[in-house]
């Protein structure tokens, strides 16, 4: 009986090489890295006390370097337990949740037709590297130059171009044999009701192949040269070889990279993936326009078991970010997640990597968040928290998100991690996440100083309005309220870096700071985990352990913002009366305004999926409650005092 190969395929793709073979062999647990797909046991096919076989479920094959035995998951169950290859076949299936096939005379055709369509897409990806080339392809290959895509990158990705004329790849195809049948099978022409004769679906677009896992062109992208047409970017319709939620691009020069360092890293499209591969970044894939499906997560943990998505820094990024989280619940199982990183908002990794470089890319993926982290904040974005049923609501939310999650062990432990957090925040207390926060907690318990719980005993500066500083009132008329957030947490980490003393009553509040900047987030826990590590730090020693750390070029950028605010109050030669003063008033005033920012981004998520009077009018309102809180960053009796500045104030 003959199967059809796509049916095979999909059977290869849901059943792991190592879970059949593992009902024969004991994985020996020092040599195997499950995380990884990687397996070692003694070869069931010859004896021997060494493991030396060896089972990839990236490549879906197995290998003994011993005997040489060698094959997939059918030839396994043919070889060593001695089935037909229709009964493995029919075993496999089952175990693939996958019902057998019967192959009428028209389903031999139909898949005879398709090994065909990989030739006719095989000649067409040819078609369109060769216009590139010749002098149809000029105005592409200026574009393609100006953003950076050499020569050698338009080859790996054997980019090409489909000339603006209607019937150019058609004509090529027919002059090779190819029928008018195949044509429109393999999506390459627009056909229909009203369309008398087919022409190219592809015209004056540059061309981005995709191809499946063995690396066979099975549809194409293609980006508009024009801005007049409706759709910048294109894609091959569903065809006999394409489905485009079950197909990631890039997915078969990513794998082995995957392999190597242990995490895969799924982009917004082609031009995303094409940036990454040239920051050094090629275990990255892409979706095709659509949003993630189940099948693109289960090919991305086939290839590593923390997949990073990293999404554009917009509101539609944030929202791709969230129905992926979503989507990824009931899926999660022990050492199987997911991590989330944005880039800088109205930044793709295309724009970041020709403005900041290849380092700035990187430190992004580096920072990716893990899923639990993501789901903590999306329910403090999208809940109030002031009254008791507003608290019992977000308890509700985090529990209906838990449930989603079908792996019980999982579950499990996302509901005692959450509950701590709860517990954290309900209290007005982050509870100790790791080392440093441990041994942060400790400094600040143990040396808070006797005269700091005195002066502010009973009042403390941000719990009382005082008159705005003249300085941050000209401030709120000229800017906006992410530029003032961002100008605070810069002076904080200043403020620290200048006087690492500021950690011996007050570690615990900066680590519990939320930053929007990541550079500067990365910053703060470096200086947590130095001050764990080394007691007793001047500025000049905690400069030094920072450059160590790679963080030399951060700290001199800060450096320099910070000279043009003129804030002298984090200068190393301010009295540290007036710079702890300033230090928590800031810390205060951003805590404030963190939670109003998070009430904006909601309002201006639900602002762009219902566009109304009333969502308008929110948005509105939270926007000028940031301004007026603006004017909170005030003067402070006494404030300037000890560093001769007695009239100065905060701002």
């Amino acid at each position: 009986m003959r199967f059809p190969p796509s049916f095979l395929d999909e059977i290869r793709a849901r059943v792991p090489v190592s879970s059949v073979v593992g009902h024969t062999v004991q994985w020996d647990r020092k040599k195997t890295n499950a995380g990884r797909g990687d397996y070692w046991a003694c070869c069931p096919f010859h004896h021997e006390k060494t493991p030396s076989f060896h089972a990839d479920d990236r490549r879906g094959r197995y290998h003994c370097f011993g005997c040489k035995a060698s094959g997939d998951i059918f030839r396994f169950m043919t070889e060593k337990q001695g089935l037909s290859f229709p009964e493995a076949v029919q075993r496999l299936a089952s175990d693939a949740g996958l019902q057998m096939p019967e192959m009428t005379p028209e389903d031999v055709a139909r898949e005879q037709r398709r090994s065909t369509l990989y030739d006719v897409m095989e000649l067409a990806a040819q078609f369109f590297e060769g216009k590139l080339q010749s002098s149809d392809g000029a105005a592409a290959r200026g574009y393609l130059a100006d953003r950076g895509l050499t020569a050698g990158v338009q080859q790996g990705f054997r980019i090409g171009y489909a000339p603006a004329g209607r019937n150019h790849l058609k004509s090529y195809l027919v002059d090779k044999g190819v029928t008018g049948e195949q044509l429109v099978e393999s999506g390459l022409l627009v056909t229909g009701e009203g369309i008398a004769v087919p022409y190219d679906r592809f015209r004056d677009r540059i061309m981005f192949p995709i191809r499946d896992g063995r690396g066979r062109v099975i549809a194409f992208g293609g980006r508009a040269m024009s801005g007049d047409v409706p759709a910048k970017y294109l894609n091959s319709p569903d065809t006999t070889l394409f489905h485009k939620g079950s197909v990631l691009y890039n997915i078969d020069q990513a794998r082995a990279h995957a392999h190597e360092c242990g995490t895969v890293i799924a982009v917004e499209g082609y031009m995303d993936v094409i940036a990454m591969t040239r920051a050094g970044l090629a275990n990255s894939v892409a979706p095709l326009g659509t949003a993630l499906t189940a099948d693109q997560l289960t090919l991305m943990w086939r290839l590593a078991p923390d997949p990073v998505l990293c999404f554009d820094g917009d509101a539609a990024g944030l929202k791709a970010a969230y129905r992926a989280l979503d989507l990824a619940l009931q899926h999660l199982k022990p050492g199987q997640s997911l991590r989330f990183s944005l880039m800088p908002e109205d930044c793709d990794p295309d724009d970041l990597l020709r403005e900041k470089g290849t380092e700035a890319l990187r430190a992004i993926v580096a920072d990716a968040d893990p899923l639990v982290d993501v789901l903590w904040r999306r329910a403090l974005a999208e809940n109030d928290r002031q009254t008791p049923e507003d608290r019992a609501r977000f308890e509700v939310d985090l529990e209906h998100m838990i449930r989603q999650i079908e792996d019980g062990k999982v579950r499990t432990h996302y509901k005692a991690e959450i509950s701590s957090r709860i517990r954290a925040l309900w209290t007005g207390s982050a509870a100790p996440r790791n080392r440093r926060q441990i041994v942060a907690r400790s400094m600040q318990l143990t040396r808070q100083s006797r005269e700091h719980r005195q002066r502010f005993a009973g009042k403390r500066p941000w719990d009382t309005a005082m008159p705005a500083s003249p300085q941050l009132k000209a401030f709120a008329r000229g800017s906006t309220t992410a530029t003032a957030s961002e100008r605070r947490e810069r002076l904080i980490i200043l403020s620290v870096i200048n006087h690492p003393e500021l950690l011996a009553g007050s570690a615990e509040q900066f680590s519990e700071v939320e930053f929007a900047i990541r550079e500067l987030d990365s910053i703060r826990r470096e200086i947590l985990d130095i001050a764990a590590l080394h007691e007793g730090l001047d500025s000049a020693g905690l400069r030094h352990h920072l450059s160590e750390r790679n963080k030399a070029a951060s700290l001199a950028k800060i450096e320099t913002q910070a000279e043009r605010l003129n804030s002298w109050h984090v200068k190393s030669d301010a009295a540290f009366e007036d710079v702890r003063t300033g230090f928590e008033h800031m810390i205060a005033l951003h805590r404030k305004n963190v939670t109003l920012e998070r009430e904006l981004r909601a309002a201006e998520l639900a602002l762009a999926e219902t566009s109304s009077e009333e969502n308008l009018l929110h948005l509105n309102q939270i926007r000028e409650e940031l301004r007026s809180n603006l004017g909170e960053e005030a003067t402070i009796e006494g404030f300037g005092e000890a560093s001769g500045r007695p009239t100065d104030t905060l701002g």
